[in-house]
C-alpha cells in the first residue's frame, strides 16, 4: 500500500508502514486481552463484595452476565466472545504445533496438554458469552453447576473417582506452579517489556499469578474431596472458591487480597496482549496439525 506526500515543489509516493500481523498472532493478542478483561471483571466484582459495596463472587460467567445491564453490554459481550474464541484457537494451535517451543519432554507435553484443555474451557466460555449476547442463554446454573455436572459424568465412568482425584491433583499442582512462578518473579519470560515499566509490569504479573494459584489450589482441593467422598456436589469453580474464602475468619480480607490479585491478572492479560512474544505457526502447518489431531 502506498501513501502520497505533498510538498511545495513535488509529490512523493511513499510506502505505508507495515501494520498487519499474522492472523494467528492477531487472534492470540485479541484473546489475551479478552481473557484479561474477564479476570479484571471477576476481580473488580469480588473486591466490591469484599468491602461491602455490592459486587459478587460468582466467577467468570456471573461476571459476564453483569455486562448485560451495562451500556452497550451486548456489544461488549460479542467482542469478548470473539476474543475468547481467538484465545481458544491460539491455545489449541499452540498445543498442537508447539508454537511456544515447549519441547517434547514430559514437562513440555504437560504444558501443551494443559494449554489444550485451557483452550477448550475458554471456547466454552466464549460460547456462553455469545449466547448471552444473543439472548439464547440466561446463564443456567453457573460455573459451579457446570463443574458439578461434568464431575458427575466423569465419576460415572470406569475408575471415575480416581480420574476425578487425578484431575484435582493436576489442577492443584498447576496452582502451586503459578504460586512458585509468582514467588520467583518469572512471569515475564515470554514478554518483551519496555525497560522503564518492566518492574511495574512484573509486580502486576506476580500478584496475578499468586492469586490465580491460590484459586487453582482451592478448586483442585474441591475435586480431590469430591473424589474421596464420591460426591460431585463438593466441586466448585472460581466463584465457589471466592465464596469459600469469604466464609473464613477475616474472610473479607482474604477475599479482598485475592480479588486484587485477580484484577492484577486481568491487567497482566492486557500487558500480554501487547508485549508477549508470539511465534505464530504457518497456516499450512497449523491446518496439518489440526488434521492430524482430528484423525
Amino acid at each position: 500500500m502506498k501513501a502520497w506526500r505533498f510538498t511545495p515543489d513535488r509529490v512523493e509516493l511513499l510506502p505505508m508502514p507495515k501494520i498487519s500481523r499474522h492472523p494467528v498472532e492477531t487472534l492470540a493478542r485479541f484473546g489475551y486481552g479478552a481473557r484479561g478483561v474477564v479476570y479484571g471483571l471477576v476481580g473488580a466484582l469480588a473486591l466490591l463484595a469484599a468491602i461491602g459495596s455490592g459486587g459478587q463472587t460468582g466467577g467468570s460467567r456471573s461476571a459476564l452476565q453483569t455486562l448485560l445491564s451495562q451500556p452497550f453490554g451486548k456489544v461488549w459481550l460479542v467482542l469478548i466472545a470473539l476474543g475468547l474464541f481467538g484465545f481458544c484457537a491460539w491455545r489449541i494451535l499452540e498445543a498442537l504445533t508447539d508454537a511456544d517451543h515447549r519441547g517434547a519432554d514430559w514437562k513440555g507435553w504437560g504444558i501443551r496438554g494443559a494449554h489444550l484443555v485451557s483452550g477448550i474451557i475458554y471456547g466454552g466460555l466464549a460460547l456462553f458469552a455469545l449466547n448471552l449476547a444473543l439472548g439464547r442463554s440466561s446463564g443456567g446454573g453457573g460455573e459451579d453447576q457446570a463443574a458439578q455436572d461434568w464431575t458427575a459424568w466423569l465419576m460415572g465412568q470406569p475408575f471415575g473417582q480416581w480420574l476425578v482425584g487425578l484431575v484435582g491433583l493436576a489442577v492443584a499442582g498447576t496452582g502451586l506452579a503459578f504460586i512458585a512462578k509468582a514467588w520467583r518473579g518469572r512471569v515475564a519470560d515470554r514478554l518483551s517489556l519496555p525497560a522503564d515499566r518492566r518492574d511495574w509490569f512484573i509486580t502486576i504479573g506476580r500478584m496475578g499469578f499468586a492469586a490465580r494459584g491460590v484459586v487453582f489450589v482451592m478448586i483442585g482441593g474441591f475435586l480431590v474431596l469430591a473424589a474421596i467422598h464420591a460426591s460431585s456436589s463438593e466441586v466448585h469453580g472460581l466463584g465457589g472458591a471466592l465464596q469459600a474464602l469469604r466464609q473464613q475468619p477475616y474472610g473479607w480480607v482474604l477475599l479482598a487480597l485475592t480479588a486484587l490479585g485477580l484484577f492484577a491478572f486481568g491487567l497482566f492479560g492486557l500487558i500480554q496482549a501487547r508485549y508477549r512474544h508470539i511465534d505464530a505457526p504457518d497456516l499450512a502447518d497449523a491446518k496439518a496439525a489440526v488434521a492430524r489431531a482430528a484423525r
